[in-house]
C-alpha cells in the first residue's frame, strides 16, 4: 500500500499511523454518491469531475493521505460506462491529488428510482428530520412496501457484492466503512459474506426518538436496526442520536441487550458499540479554497453588494434548512428597526435541492414568495434587502462566508452542519454565527454561538438584533473561541478517532 506525502507534522503523523494500520488490511469506504462523476461529453468522450454532497466533501479529505477502494452508485451515464469497462470491477481515480481506486455499483434504473426517490429521500430522510406532518405523511401504502423489496433491499445487497468482491483484495479481512441511511441493510449482508471483517457504519444525519420510528412498519424499523448492529461500530454525530439509537435497539430488537452506560448493544451473540464522532472539516483545504485566485475574485465582485452590516447563509434549499423562517426573522428585525432599512443586507448563497421532489419544488416557491415580498415592502430603486444566488458554487460561497457579520444557520435540524464549521474558520470580519440548537454543531459550538430554536422567529430576530449591535470585544471573544474548537477538532481528529476504534478491534 502507498500513502502520499502530506503537509505539518501532525499530518505525517496522520500517514504514518495510517500506513501501519492498513499495512495487511484494505480499507473499503462504501456511500451513495462517491468521489468522482464521470460525465459523457459532445463529443462522446469521459470526463472526470469530483464528486458533490456533504459526505463527500468530508470524506474525500482521507484521500490526500492514505490508498483505499471507494464503493459508489453509478449515478449517470458516464459512471456506468467507466464501471462496464473496469478491470477487475475497479478503477484508479484520474482526479489531481487523489489518491484511491474506485468500484461504481450499477443497478437498473427503475430499481434505483424506488430506492433512491420513493424510500431513501421521502421516507427515511423526512422521518430522520422529524419533517413528516404526521396526520397526513407518510402515507405507508404498497408502492412502499414495493420500493423496500424491490428497491432498497435489492441496491443494499449490490453494494454488500461489491464489498464482498473488492475483500479478495485484502490479504486479511478489510476494514469497512458504511455510510449512511441509504445502506441500513448492508452491514448483515457484508457480514454474513464476511464475518471477521471489521465493519462501522456512521450515520451523517440525525437518529430520531423511538417513538418516530414507529411510523414505520415494524418489519422495516426491526431489520435496519439489525442490520446496523451487524456493525462492529455504529457512528452518530451527537450523544443525542447515540441515546436515541440505544433506545430504539431496546425497543424494537426482543433478542438484544442494551447497555446504556458502556453504550453497546449485543444481539446474535456480537456486541456492537454505538459511538459519537462528530464530523468537522479540512482546515487547510478549505483555507486554500478561501484565499485562491478564484475565491478572490469573486470577493471583490462580492464586496460592493455588501451592506453596513451583512448577515449570510449558505444552504440547500429544503423545508429541513429552515429558510423561510429566517428570512422571517428578517423581515420582523427591519420592521422594528427602521433605521436597518439600507444598512443591513442579508445575502443568501442557495442550491437547488432534490428539485424532482415535489416537497422540495414547493418549498422554493415558498422561498422565492418570502425574498420577493420582503423585497417589495423595504426594498428601493437603490437598494434591496435580500440578495439570493441560487447555484452550486462553493467557492463563492466561502468567498461570501469571508465577509459576513452574522452567520444565520437556523435549520430545523441537521446531523452536523458543516457551514456552522467553515464560517468561523474563513471569516475575516470577527461575524457572529446564529446556530439552531438542533443542529448537531451546536454541542460543540454553543459557547461561541448565539442559540436559537429552529421555530422561533421571534428569538431568532432578536438574536440578529444582538449580533448586529455587539462589541468588537464580544464579537473577537466569539469569534476566536470558534476558530480555535474548530481547528483543534477538525476533520483529521474525526477520522482518526473512527479509525483507532476500529484498529482496537483487530488487536
Amino acid at each position: 500500500m502507498r500513502v502520499i506525502s502530506a503537509r505539518g507534522k501532525r499530518n505525517v503523523r496522520f500517514v504514518d499511523w495510517c500506513a501501519d494500520m492498513l499495512r495487511d488490511r484494505s480499507l473499503i469506504l462504501v456511500s451513495n454518491r462517491g468521489p468522482v462523476e464521470h460525465h459523457v461529453s459532445s463529443s462522446g468522450n469521459i470526463q472526470a469531475r469530483r464528486g458533490g454532497g456533504g459526505v463527500v466533501t468530508a470524506l474525500s479529505t482521507l484521500t490526500n493521505y492514505v490508498d483505499f477502494t471507494w464503493v459508489a452508485s453509478a449515478m449517470g451515464e458516464g459512471d456506468r460506462r467507466v464501471a462496464k469497462e473496469a478491470d477487475y470491477g475497479r478503477v484508479k481515480s484520474t482526479l489531481p491529488g487523489q489518491s484511491l481506486y474506485l468500484r461504481y455499483v450499477s443497478t437498473p434504473r427503475r430499481v434505483y428510482h424506488k430506492f433512491y426517490n420513493i424510500f431513501c429521500n421521502p421516507l427515511l430522510w423526512f422521518l430522520q428530520h422529524y419533517m413528516w406532518s404526521s396526520p397526513y405523511t407518510p402515507n405507508v401504502d404498497e408502492s412502499v412496501y414495493d420500493a423496500w423489496e424491490t428497491g432498497y433491499i435489492p441496491v443494499n445487497q449490490s453494494f454488500a457484492d461489491a464489498v464482498v468482491d473488492e475483500a479478495r483484495h485484502s490479504v486479511l479481512p478489510p476494514y469497512v466503512m458504511l455510510h449512511d441511511y441509504h445502506l441500513y441493510l448492508a452491514p448483515g449482508m457484508v457480514r454474513e459474506a464476511l464475518p471477521e471483517a471489521i465493519i462501522q457504519h456512521f450515520l451523517h444525519i440525525p437518529w430520531p426518538d423511538p417513538s418516530y420510528w414507529q411510523m414505520l412498519p415494524a418489519f422495516m424499523r426491526s431489520a435496519i436496526c439489525e442490520s446496523l448492529c451487524a456493525s462492529d461500530i455504529v457512528g452518530f454525530q451527537t450523544a443525542r442520536d447515540v441515546r436515541s439509537f440505544l433506545q430504539s435497539c431496546e425497543m424494537f430488537l426482543n433478542q438484544g441487550t442494551v447497555d446504556h452506560t458502556k453504550r453497546t448493544v449485543n444481539l446474535n451473540g456480537r456486541e456492537t458499540a454505538v459511538r459519537c464522532y462528530p464530523i468537522s472539516i479540512d482546515v487547510e483545504e478549505l483555507k486554500g479554497i478561501a484565499n485562491s485566485p478564484r475565491a478572490l475574485e469573486y470577493e471583490r465582485k462580492l464586496r460592493p453588494l455588501l451592506g453596513e452590516k451583512t448577515i449570510i447563509r449558505v444552504d440547500r434549499v429544503e423545508p429541513s434548512k429552515n429558510i423561510v423562517r429566517g428570512f422571517r426573522a428578517y423581515r420582523l428585525l427591519l420592521e422594528r428597526n427602521q433605521d436597518f432599512i439600507g444598512k443591513v443586507k442579508f445575502l443568501a448563497f442557495l442550491v437547488p435541492s432534490r428539485t424532482h421532489i415535489r416537497q422540495y419544488q414547493r418549498y422554493l416557491q415558498e422561498v422565492d414568495a418570502m425574498v420577493l415580498e420582503i423585497n417589495q415592502t423595504f426594498g428601493t430603486d437603490d437598494w434591496q434587502p435580500i440578495t439570493v444566488f441560487y447555484e452550486n458554487n462553493y467557492t463563492q460561497a466561502m468567498a461570501a462566508m469571508k465577509l459576513y457579520d452574522v452567520l444565520l444557520v437556523n435549520s430545523v435540524i441537521d446531523g452536523m452542519n458543516l457551514v456552522a464549521k467553515e464560517g468561523p474558520v474563513v471569516n475575516t470580519q470577527g461575524g457572529i454565527v446564529i446556530l439552531s440548537e438542533t443542529a448537531g454543531a451546536y454541542a460543540q459550538l454553543h459557547e461561541g454561538v448565539l442559540g436559537v430554536a429552529p421555530a422561533d422567529v421571534e428569538g431568532t430576530a432578536q438574536a440578529m438584533y444582538q449580533a448586529i449591535n455587539a462589541s468588537v470585544e464580544e464579537r473577537e471573544m466569539r469569534s476566536n473561541l470558534l476558530a480555535q474548537k474548530i481547528e483543534e477538532e477538525d476533520v483529521i481528529h474525526w477520522m482518526q478517532c473512527q479509525l483507532e476504534d476500529m484498529k482496537t478491534l483487530v488487536s
